[in-house]
C-alpha cells in the first residue's frame, strides 16, 4: 500500500458526533446527475458499469435513462449475476433486449479482457452505479477496482455515482493479507470497510492503482456513516439473489464466513440467507451457548429452516436466526466469531477446503489464516477479535482522506 499518496480528496469528511434520523431522503448519485441534464456524463461514448441496483427512487434504472436523453453508449458491461440480474451465478453477454445496447460480460475480466471491451465499445468516459453491501468479499467492489485500473491504462474518464453504504460507516474486522488475494478480495482491506463506492474509488486510485484514472465522484445528498439502510429513503434493490434486505446485508460482513465451512448452512436456500445458519443435528444448545458470549446489538433464535437448496437441500436443519436489535452497537464479524468459535467445539466440524494449491476458503473470506487458527487451537473470541484491533486502527486512519461523508463517533 503506497503511503506516500494520502492526500486530500475533495470532501474529506469532517469527524462529530451525527443522530440517525428517519426517511432523510439520502439523495444518490444517479439521481443527481440526472437533475443536472446527465451533464457529467456528456463526454463521448459511455460505458456503463452497472446492474439491476441502478435506479432513481421510481425504480428506472441508468441505462434506460441514458438512453432515452439520447446519450451515447458503447457498452454496457454486467458484473457478477449479470447486467439485468438474470444471472444466478456468473456473468452475462449479448444484447440487452430493452435497448438493444451490446451487454459484455465483466464478471472475474481480466485487466486485458476489462481494455479489450473497453477498446472494442469505443469507450471514453466510463460510468459506475452497482449497489455495494459494505463486505470485503462482495464481489462488485472489485468489478470497480478492475474497470479502473483498465480505464487508466486506457486514460479513460471515469465517473461513479455513489451510493449509500446501507450498512453505515463504521470499519470492523481484520484485514487482507498478503497471500490471501482472490475474486472474494484483492486488495489490503479490512472484511467490514464501511465505505460507499465512491470513497472506495478515491482510496484505490491512490493506494492500489499503479496509474490513477481521471476519476470523479458524483455524491450522494443526505447521507452520513451513522445511516443504514431503512433511514435513507432509498429504494432497495436486492443486489444479488441472495441479498434480499438490508436485514441481509446487514449480517453479512460476519455470516457469510460459513460460506468457509462445509458442516454448517449459512441459509442459502431459504428467505432469510446469511440470517439463518445451520445444520442437520443441531438445536437449541449452539444458540444457548453463542448465547453466553453477551453479543452486542443482536438477538438469537433457536431455528429450524430445510432449504431448498445449497447446502443440506430439502434437509431439516436446527441452527440461530439472528436478529439485529441495535444497529449501531452490533458488530457481525464479531458475532460470526463466537459463533464460528462455539460450533468448532460440535462433532463434525469442518471447513471447507475444495481447491487443492490455495488457502482454505475461510482464510481468504478472513483475508488471512489467523482467526481460522486461532479457532482450531481454542482460542476465545476477545483474543480472536483482539488480533485484529491495530489493523484496523490503521485502517480506519488510512482511510481518513477519502472518506466523502461524515461519520458518527457513537
Amino acid at each position: 500500500m503506497r503511503r506516500r499518496t494520502l492526500i486530500a480528496a475533495a470532501g474529506v469528511a469532517v469527524l462529530h458526533p451525527v443522530p440517525a434520523s428517519a426517511h432523510v431522503g439520502v439523495r444518490t448519485g444517479l439521481e443527481i446527475a440526472g437533475a443536472d441534464d446527465w451533464d457529467v456524463l456528456r463526454d463521448g461514448t459511455l460505458g456503463v458499469v452497472a446492474n439491476l441496483t441502478a435506479v432513481d427512487r421510481e425504480y428506472r434504472h441508468l441505462v434506460d435513462l441514458l438512453h432515452a436523453a439520447g446519450l451515447p453508449i458503447g457498452g454496457i458491461f454486467g458484473p457478477e449475476h449479470g447486467f439485468r440480474g438474470s444471472q444466478r451465478v456468473g456473468g452475462s453477454s449479448g444484447v440487452d433486449a430493452r435497448t438493444g445496447l451490446r451487454v459484455y460480460d465483466a464478471h472475474r475480466a481480466t485487466h486485458d479482457q476489462w481494455v479489450a471491451m473497453f477498446t472494442e465499445a469505443g469507450v471514453r468516459t466510463v460510468v459506475f452505479d452497482i449497489q455495494d453491501v459494505g463486505a470485503r468479499f462482495y464481489t462488485y467492489i472489485w468489478t470497480l477496482h478492475d474497470s479502473m485500473a483498465a480505464a487508466a491504462t486506457l486514460k479513460l474518464r471515469y465517473v461513479v455515482l455513489d451510493r449509500p453504504n446501507p450498512i453505515g460507516g463504521r470499519a470492523f474486522g481484520p484485514m487482507l493479507k498478503p497471500g490471501f488475494a482472490s475474486g472474494v478480495g484483492l486488495k489490503a482491506i479490512v472484511q467490514q470497510h464501511g465505505m460507499t463506492v465512491g470513497e472506495l474509488a478515491r482510496y484505490y486510485n491512490s493506494e492500489f492503482l499503479p496509474t490513477p484514472v481521471r476519476l470523479e465522484v458524483v455524491a450522494c445528498e443526505g447521507w452520513h456513516g451513522g445511516l443504514f439502510a431503512a433511514d435513507t429513503g432509498v429504494p432497495w434493490v436486492m443486489p444479488s439473489p441472495n441479498m434480499p434486505t438490508p436485514d441481509t446485508a446487514a449480517v453479512y460482513p460476519g455470516t457469510c464466513l460459513f460460506e468457509g465451512v462445509t458442516s454448517i448452512s449459512e441459509g442459502r436456500g431459504t428467505t432469510r440467507p446469511f440470517e439463518l445458519c445451520g445444520s442437520p443435528g443441531l438445536d437449541h444448545r449452539w444458540r444457548d451457548r453463542v448465547a453466553e458470549h453477551e453479543l452486542p446489538g443482536v438477538a438469537l433464535r433457536e431455528a429450524y429452516f430445510v432449504p431448498v437448496a445449497g447446502k443440506f437441500a430439502d434437509r431439516l436443519c436446527g441452527g440461530v436466526e439472528l436478529h439485529v436489535t441495535d444497529r449501531a452497537a452490533f458488530d457481525p464479524i464479531r458475532t460470526a466469531v463466537a459463533m464460528l468459535v462455539e460450533a468448532r467445539k460440535l462433532p463434525g466440524f469442518a471447513w471447507r477446503d475444495d481447491n487443492p494449491g490455495r488457502p482454505p476458503f475461510a482464510d481468504l473470506l478472513f483475508g488471512s489464516d489467523r482467526p481460522r487458527t486461532m479457532i482450531d487451537a481454542g482460542a476465545s473470541v476477545e483474543s480472536i477479535v483482539g488480533s485484529w484491533v491495530d489493523e484496523l486502527a490503521d485502517f480506519d486512519r488510512w482511510r481518513q482522506p477519502y472518506l466523502g461523508y461524515p461519520r458518527s463517533l457513537a
